[in-house]
């Protein structure tokens, strides 16, 4: 999938644990593991939100697209 999320990063930066971060945004544990993990098909604004704003960060710290078709330099 082109979509890379970098969430893992962001919340490393910040030191703050999966568990700390799903306290702040009142998700599930599973359901941020399958965000942490690249493994979710789609992410309501509003859960971004609360995530940026819990980490101090930007949509585009968490998220990132990746052209597949794009060669490696």
């Amino acid at each position: 999938m082109p979509i890379i999320v970098n969430l893992d990063v962001m919340m490393a930066k910040r030191k703050m644990s999966l568990n700390e971060l799903s306290e702040h945004v009142e998700l599930t544990l599973s359901n941020l593991s399958i965000l942490k993990t690249g493994k979710a098909k789609a992410i309501r604004f509003s859960t971004l939100e609360s995530i940026c704003k819990v980490l101090d960060c930007q949509p585009g710290d968490i998220l990132e697209y990746e052209n597949p078709k794009k060669k490696p330099r």
